[in-house]
């Protein structure tokens, strides 16, 4: 195509097209100097070295020995402590699962509990490294300045509980009620937009924490609760009767949550959402708590090698070992272990994984293991 163009240009064409050039390299008053302006950039970028964003958040981690993690200050199956006074729970393996990637130990963990009013401010301070505390990425929060998700580990939406003696089917039917919701969540906006937005009166009842709101509900101080569909699931297995509390088809709002870190630390926020996609991609690749230490030494797929650092230096990137997800897999599982064991079939909240499947499951779910290559 270029040698037809050009013969179709022919002899008599070559002096109108170097005229043009000469014209415009003629163009302004700096000549070689407005060149080198240009030029300057593009030459910086081709010969920037490909290194790894230092961290600080990383260095100040390393050097303390632990890492401080911001969690709910008590929400069965995300983050609770037991009858032994030992944290666990979704999010707070997820935190385990950061610390076994950075010390090779899970355990080099503290574990800071947070209202939803006093989480962004505790991360903003320092007080703590990440935020894993079933926090809803929006745009306001997100855009505000402050802070960055680092990805979402947990699809979620918003829903109503009612006492069953109501013989309510839908939150349609709740015109005149008393709601409770938390405050500092997207709650008790979500609600309101669900409520305006179909003409419905009712009166939010709004709490300081969802403890409280939770608290209140089962006293009858209202007559419904609204939250995230997983936490009124938690809150239904510690009222008196489970079994009498319904939790309506209705999800009126989208709720992706995942973890926060301080915005301007790109090196950390690397870390944080390699790590969480680490362990969604060996669920994906079949890598098991049980069997990481054969698959790094048997496996062919260079998927899974890469992943385990047989191959490559990913982990050096984020400023860890070679063997941070291999470390990190075998101290806390792969994402459909975290999630079995606190919210799925091997826990009381028995939630199917829905929207929190995997993306080539059937049926098909949300959760996508982004590429180690």
């Amino acid at each position: 195509m270029f040698r037809g163009f050009s013969a179709r240009i022919g002899l008599s064409g070559v002096a109108p097209v170097l005229a043009l050039a000469l014209v415009l390299a003629g163009c302004g008053s700096g000549g070689d100097e407005d060149r080198a302006e240009v030029e300057a950039p593009v030459s910086a970028v081709a010969t920037a070295p490909d290194e790894p964003v230092e961290s600080p958040t990383l260095i100040a981690v390393k050097r303390r020995g632990y890492l401080n993690c911001g969690v709910h200050e008590g929400l069965v199956g995300f983050a609770y402590t037991d009858n032994r006074g030992e944290w666990r729970g979704f999010d707070v393996d997820f935190c385990k699962v950061m610390a076994a990637a950075i010390f090779g130990e899970a355990n080099r963990v503290r574990f800071v509990p947070l209202t939803a009013d006093n989480r962004y401010d505790a991360l903003a301070s320092g007080r703590v490294d990440v935020l894993w505390r079933n926090s809803s990425w929006t745009m306001e929060r997100d855009t505000g300045g402050r802070f960055t998700f680092a990805g979402v580990n947990y699809y979620d939406g918003q829903g109503f509980m009612v006492r069953r003696s109501l013989a309510l089917n839908s939150a349609a039917e709740l015109n005149g009620a008393r709601v409770c919701v938390a405050q500092g969540s997207t709650s008790a906006l979500n609600a309101a937009d669900y409520f305006r937005a179909r003409g419905i009166e009712y009166t939010p009842v709004v709490l300081p924490t969802e403890e409280a709101a939770r608290n209140a509900y089962a006293r009858e101080d209202c007559d419904a609760f609204s939250a995230d569909i997983s936490a009124l699931a938690a809150a239904r297995t510690t009222l008196g009767s489970p079994q009498q509390h319904a939790i309506l088809a209705d999800v009126v709002s989208k709720e992706p949550l995942g973890p926060v870190v301080r915005r301007g630390d790109e090196g950390w926020t690397a870390l944080v959402r390699w790590t969480l996609n680490a362990v969604v991609l060996a669920e994906e690749l079949g890598v098991t708590r049980a069997n990481v230490k054969a698959q790094e030494a048997d496996a062919a797929d260079p998927r899974i090698r890469r992943l385990l650092g047989v191959e490559g230096e990913f982990g050096p990137r984020l400023g860890l070992s070679k063997t941070w997800a291999r470390d990190a897999i075998a101290e806390v599982g792969n994402y459909g272990e975290i999630f079995d064991r606190n919210l799925g079939a091997q826990s009381a909240l028995d939630l199917t994984r829905g929207l929190n499947a995997q993306w080539n499951a059937r049926p098909a779910g949300l959760i996508y293991g982004l590429p180690i290559r």
